[in-house]
């Protein structure tokens, strides 16, 4: 038989669903897709598409966080603590 390290335990699914995430702070802002879009420099179509993707190309989410001013990564910095916290609590 083999004898193989301990692996730490790494959580696959994120529960964070970026695109709802930026949706509801443009609603907070009170702010229309038509002025987010002209933000982006692309169609409203392609906002709705945003809104409905669960992940995101990180040069995207940067240029997203400056529009909205708000740090849309710091949302997985809370998930990846919440996770490792209970991780920790697991063993």
């Amino acid at each position: 038989m083999c004898n193989r390290k301990l692996l730490p335990k790494i959580r696959t699914t994120v529960m964070i669903h970026i695109g709802k995430e930026i949706k509801d702070e443009l609603r907070r802002q009170g702010r229309g897709v038509t002025w987010f879009a002209q933000q982006l420099h692309c169609d409203r179509t392609n906002v709705y598409n945003i809104f409905k993707r669960e992940g995101i190309d990180t040069r995207q989410l940067q240029r997203i966080s400056e529009i909205l001013r708000r740090n849309f990564f710091a949302l997985y910095c809370q998930e990846y603590s919440m996770s490792v916290e209970n991780d920790s609590t697991d063993v």
